[in-house]
This record gives C-alpha cells, sequence and structure tokens, in this order.
C-alpha cells in the first residue's frame, strides 16, 4: 500500500485515490515505461530527463510514486506540450488538448498497456509525424557535423570566383536546395560533375541560393551578403532545435482541427483556406512586425465589411500620426470625429476595399490593402497586428460563394459605402506561429523566427540559446 502522507501532488494523489492506494507498478509496467523513454527523441524530448528512481535505492512506495510522477511528467508533455504557452504570451488562446492524463495513466497501468497509450497520446497527424522524422535526421546529423567552419567575409555575385563557394554549395545541396546527382529539386539542377571551376559562384549556384533566401525572409537576390552568411552558417543542430519547438507546438493544439477554418501561419506569412477537410486556398498575407506581433488566438470570421472604414487606434494616433495636420488628413481622406481619426471607405484606405470582421476583443481581423506591392516582399512582417490578404476581393468573393452569400456581397461592393454582409456560418480562423512546417509539396519548410519566440520554448526543451538569426523588417507605411 502507498502512505497516503507520501503522495503531495494533485494528480498523483487523484492517481492512487482512485486505485485505492495500491501500489501500481509491475516488472512489465516499468519495462513499457523505460521503453517509451528510450523512444522520446521521436518527439524531440530527448534532451530532456524524465527522472525514474531505482527501486533498489528506496523503498517500494517510494519507488511507485516516483515512477507515477514520473511517467504522468512524459505524458503531459506528450498530450499537452512540455511549456504551457500561456506561461509565455499575454495573448493565447488557441484551443488546448483536453486529456485527462491521470484517469488514462491508472487505467493503462491497469490493464498492462502502457506502450499504446503513450504512442496515442502526441498528436497522430502526417505533419507531426513528418517534423519527427526530420528531427531524427537533423539531431544525428548534428552528431556528425561537429564545428563546421563559419563562413564570413564580403559580398559573392554569379561570376565571382570565392574560396567560400564549394562551403556554400555544400549547404545548399545538404539542405536540399542543390542535388548532386541529375535529379531536379524545384528548378534547379546541378550535374554529377558539380561545377567546371569549383570556386566559380554560378547562376545555378545562385538560382538555388535564393530558395533558401525566400524560406529565411530574405530579399531573393541570389547575392551572397552578410544577413545570407547568417543563415548558411546554420547548422544541423540549428534545424533540430527548430523542429523540436514545431513538434512542442502541434502538441498545443486540440487534436481535431475544425473541417472547414482558415489557418494563418504567422511566422510564414502565409494563409491557408480549407473547405470540408480540403485545402481549398493558399496565399500570401502580411501580418505583425516584431514589437506589434500578430497574436496566437482563435477568432471567428462572422461577415464581410464592403468597403470600410478605418478607425485609426490611439495608439498610432498618438504615436506615428502624432504630429499630422489638416493637409495629411486631407491627403489621406481622413476625418476627425469625436477625438477619433477616421479613414473613409476608398481604394487608398488602410484596411482596402474589403474587412474579414472577426470576433474577438483584441481588435485583430483580417483585411484588404492599400499597398499590394507587399505581397512580392520575402520578408512580410510589417503590419501593427492585423492580416493584410493578397488579393482579399478574390478571396470575399470566394468565401461568399461558399457561403451563398454572393449577390448580397456584389451588391454590398457596388455601393461604394460601408456595408456588412454577414455570413450565415461563423468560418473559424487559427492564427498560429509555425516557423518549421510541411509545405504543399509535402516537404518540410523552415523559416525565420521573425518574433524570437522559439527560444523560451527550445531553452525548456533543453536547448541552448539560438544562433539562428531573426528576420528584420523595416516599417513602411502606417496601417492595422
Amino acid at each position: 500500500m502507498i502512505p497516503e502522507q507520501e503522495v503531495a501532488n494533485t494528480k498523483l494523489r487523484t492517481l492512487y485515490a482512485k486505485a485505492k492506494w495500491r501500489a501500481l507498478w509491475s516488472a512489465d509496467n516499468i519495462a513499457a515505461f523505460e521503453a517509451a523513454l528510450a523512444d522520446r527523441s521521436r518527439h524531440g524530448l530527448d534532451r530532456l530527463s524524465f527522472e525514474v528512481a531505482n527501486p533498489e535505492d528506496v523503498d517500494a512506495a517510494k519507488a511507485d510514486v516516483a515512477l507515477s510522477q514520473a511517467a504522468l511528467d512524459y505524458a503531459d508533455a506528450l498530450a499537452n506540450g512540455r511549456v504551457d504557452p500561456a506561461s509565455l504570451y499575454e495573448v493565447y488562446t488557441l484551443p488546448r488538448p483536453k486529456t485527462d492524463v491521470p484517469a488514462g495513466l491508472g487505467a493503462a497501468l491497469e490493464a498492462g498497456s502502457l506502450t499504446e497509450w503513450f504512442e496515442s497520446l502526441a498528436p497522430q497527424d502526417a505533419e507531426y509525424r513528418a517534423l519527427s522524422d526530420a528531427y531524427r535526421n537533423f539531431s544525428q546529423a548534428a552528431s556528425r557535423e561537429g564545428a563546421a567552419p563559419t563562413l564570413s567575409g564580403g559580398v559573392i555575385r554569379v561570376g565571382d570566383r570565392d574560396d567560400r563557394v564549394p562551403a556554400i554549395v555544400d549547404q545548399l545541396t545538404e539542405s536540399g536546395y542543390l542535388v548532386a546527382n541529375g535529379a531536379a529539386v524545384d528548378t534547379v539542377q546541378v550535374p554529377p560533375s558539380r561545377y567546371p571551376t569549383p570556386l566559380l559562384y554560378t547562376q545555378a549556384v545562385a538560382d538555388a541560393l535564393k530558395g533558401l533566401q525566400t524560406d529565411y525572409g530574405i530579399a531573393a537576390d541570389g547575392v551572397v551578403g552578410p544577413e545570407t552568411l547568417k543563415v548558411l552558417n546554420l547548422g544541423a543542430g540549428d534545424r533540430a532545435r527548430s523542429l523540436a519547438v514545431a513538434l512542442e507546438r502541434r502538441r498545443w493544439l486540440a487534436r481535431t482541427s475544425p473541417a472547414t477554418r482558415i489557418d494563418v501561419n504567422t511566422a510564414a506569412a502565409q494563409l491557408r483556406y480549407y473547405r470540408d477537410g480540403a485545402l481549398r486556398d493558399s496565399r500570401k498575407v502580411v501580418v505583425g512586425e516584431p514589437g506589434h506581433e500578430t497574436p496566437a488566438l482563435s477568432s471567428p470570421i462572422f461577415r464581410l465589411v464592403a468597403n470600410p472604414t478605418w478607425t485609426v487606434p490611439k495608439s498610432i494616433q498618438n504615436g506615428e500620426m502624432a504630429n499630422v495636420g489638416e493637409d495629411y488628413l486631407l491627403a489621406h481622406n481622413m476625418v476627425l470625429k469625436d477625438g477619433w481619426i477616421v479613414q473613409q471607405p476608398g481604394t487608398d484606405n488602410a484596411l482596402g476595399l474589403v474587412k474579414f470582421d472577426m470576433a474577438n476583443d483584441q481588435a485583430i481581423y483580417l483585411h484588404d490593402t492599400s499597398a499590394p506591392a507587399l505581397f512580392e516582399r520575402s520578408q512580410r512582417h510589417l503590419s501593427h497586428g492585423c492580416v493584410r490578404v493578397e488579393d482579399a476581393l478574390g478571396f470575399a468573393q470566394m468565401l461568399a460563394e461558399d457561403q451563398g452569400v454572393v449577390d448580397a456581397w456584389q451588391t454590398a461592393q457596388a455601393t461604394g459605402e460601408t456595408t456588412f454582409v454577414p455570413l450565415p456560418t461563423r468560418i473559424p480562423v487559427r492564427l498560429l506561429y509555425h516557423n518549421v512546417y510541411v509545405g504543399d509539396d509535402g516537404a518540410v519548410a523552415f523559416r525565420t523566427d521573425p518574433y524570437g519566440w522559439n527560444d523560451p520554448i527550445a531553452e525548456r526543451l533543453g536547448f541552448s540559446k539560438a544562433s539562428a538569426r531573426r528576420a528584420e523588417a523595416g516599417a513602411i507605411d502606417v496601417g492595422p
């Protein structure tokens, strides 16, 4: 029997009270738990120690309780994540998993099904498995790579000969942007002989480099400059670190996603629209700049707003626009109403010609923009927190068609005045921060950590401080 005074933890007390304070751990259960722990690299948790007391070192009751505590800790990390996102962010409203870990552990111990139970706790989807496989591969590569040479020096352009070129080619090949056997990666191929002059920086290498630059939010010009060198210096260990964080972020999410939903990946500045479980649309977005981060939240679109006005938030009115005069307001179609600056409807409105109203108390929503050229930038963390949608009018038309309100939407547009079109069914929107994810082509894609949100998670997973660069985007306009 387990003395009640030996158990102070609430979850443990729940577990043992249900078992009528009997010891729970047989030799078979201990073996199953040890096997599960030995396989924790599949979840990026191999840098954490889930201490299990040796039964020979302590009395049987204490050993049983210690095993239960370790099993609860590991199970909770799989089911809910090792880190509570609410402890990291002021705003985090994405639905969390709902798993009764103590009840599940008790049932699995009694049934002798610990192996199957631990297997069931983490996400079961294909994306999680792909990230898991990638984590293991990069972790193994990191253990072999040793201290890679650090690339430094000046700019390299097409036609230059530089002794850093072989190392750059090796890095691009290792990362999948180039292949040396003639097989295509996107549109780039490398002949088996690589290059006639190994030190020559060719157009083929520059074209491959553009893919890496795009992935990491650098101007995709194929030129090897200081920011590109920072990314080229990232090793397999850096990528393994990012993948461990990616796995953790997915463990935070409810295991079942709404079949019809809009997912905005704020790290990658990309929107995906799913309808009835299938990907319906994908497009670029502009999201919050560092310092005005788009929060991680779940909030539905409940109506379309044609020809919206924009009421300038006081933070902008008293900040960037503190000293503007009447000429500025007139030039930007703005008026003062009860102490607030309000921009009138029109093509120059900061919200563009459509706003996707969302039900939240953070004043966060999707909208059009009067600056569509921003979507051509590889680094699109430029807003004050809201999400600007590429071809927002086309996206609104798509939603209106899918919701059966296309006539009402087109009539609203034609008025030229602010008009609201309710949606018969609200569309859930999830604002996610996934800088490593599986792209539409099925390959694992890496992006920068523009908000620096990965570091505290990685450190709690047992990793050292990051060497990866953060994206840096200069403010280019005033808008939500």
